[in-house]
This record gives structure tokens, sequence and C-alpha cells, in this order.
């Protein structure tokens, strides 16, 4: 394979994997209308779309394995190839998240509709942004957008504890609304895990364009800060 060719295999790749991207996260916005406007309908748009993402993750593993075996790319490229197998990864399980929360929103359909102190849209407003965010990092290969992502993580996963404590505080004092309130729960937890899943893209972003490998940035943050100086010695 020719260099030029390899390059715009690399092209290629990539593009696949934007598509991939595209269909993730529309998923994601309609599994959210869903919940919404209780329409099952738009359920079924995300069943839909979860077979060609699972479709094209195939399709997209397959296509950076044949590089790395009939290439051996090395430095830049090889990151970029890793980074696309595990991007890859991640996106279908926000694929998969949106299917959760479509499946959720057949149950709740057959429930009668309630106020529950948990504001989802809000949540799922920030996934998202962090799934698009990641995705442009990628796009641009934009290292410091990319560690913007990291950052936002840790307001949907406060939102999720508080979601969570405010949830079981409904299903503890009025067990009448605990099958609403435990669809609500699992819808959170499916946004918190698409979050989960920008982090990830976003530090593959990372690795690919500096080959720095910052995952578990926050205990490795925290294994960096020096102890006070008045911290007693550990005795022998």
């Amino acid at each position: 394979m020719t260099r030029i060719r390899f390059q715009q295999s690399l092209e290629d790749l990539k593009e696949n994997l934007l598509v991939m991207a595209g269909l993730a996260e529309q998923a994601i916005q309609r599994a959210i209308e869903a919940y919404r406007v209780r329409d099952l309908s738009i359920c079924d748009l995300v069943s839909r779309s979860e077979i060609a993402i699972n479709r094209m993750e195939r399709d997209i593993d397959q296509a950076a394995l044949d590089l790395l075996a009939m290439e051996q790319p090395m430095a830049i490229d090889l990151r970029f190839i890793l980074s696309v197998i595990k991007i890859n990864a991640d996106l279908e399980r926000v694929g998969d998240a949106a299917k959760s929360i479509s499946d959720r929103v057949r149950y709740m359909a057959q429930m009668a509709t309630v106020d529950l102190p948990v504001d989802i849209p809000r949540m799922a407003s920030l996934s998202a942004e962090m799934v698009r965010k990641s995705l442009q990092s990628f796009i641009e290969a934009d290292a410091e957008l990319a560690r913007g992502v990291l950052t936002m993580d840790d307001a949907v996963d406060q939102m999720n504890r508080s979601s969570f404590k405010a949830l079981t505080k409904v299903m503890e004092e009025q067990p009448h609304l605990a099958p609403q309130a435990l669809n609500a729960l699992m819808i959170c937890r499916s946004l918190e895990r698409v979050g989960d899943h920008a982090t990830n893209i976003a530090e593959d972003v990372i690795f690919w364009v500096q080959g720095a490998d910052v995952r578990h940035h926050k205990s490795v943050a925290a294994a960096a800060t020096p102890a006070p100086a008045d911290t007693a010695p550990v005795p022998e």
C-alpha cells in the first residue's frame, strides 16, 4: 500500500467514524425527545438506529484492523487507528444507552404521568453536549477542547447523584410512584454513562494528538498532589 493510499484509507476511516458518531448522537437526542413527549414511534426509530450503529461498529473495527495488519503504522498514525477502535466502541455504547432510555420510555408510557424531582432534559442536554464537544475535538484534532470535556463530567456525575437521592426518597415516601421513579432513575444512569463514554472519547483524542494517557485523570491528579508539609510521617 502506497503512502497516498494509506492516508486515504485513514481519511475514509475517520469519515466512517463520523457517520457513526452522527447516528449515535441522533439516537440519544431521539431517546430524550421520546421521554419528553412519550412518543413510542420515536422509540422505534431509536431501535432501528441501534441496528445500523452495530453494523457500522463491526465494519469500522474490521477496516481499522486491516490497516494495522497491512501497513503496520508507527507513531501518530498508529495512535490514530488505536483511538478510532476505542472511540468506535464508545459510540456503540452511546447507541446502547439510547436504546436503554427508549426502552424505559416504553415502560413509562404504560404508567400515569407524574412530576418527579429530577430534570432529565437538563441532564440529557449536558451529556449530549459532552458527546458533541468530544467529537468536535476529534474532528479538529484539538486536545485542549478534549480536556474541556473531562471537566464537564463532574457536573453530570453530580446530577446523577442528586437524582438518585431524590428519586430514592420518592420511592420510600410514595411507594405508589416507585415504578415511575425507578424508570427515571435508570434513565439518569444511562445519561451518566453517556457522559462517561464522551469522557473516554476525549481521552482517546488526547492520546492520539499528544501521545498522553490521561485515563483515570482524577486519581492521577490526586496521586500527584503533594501531602501537606505538616503531615505526620507514617510510623514504621
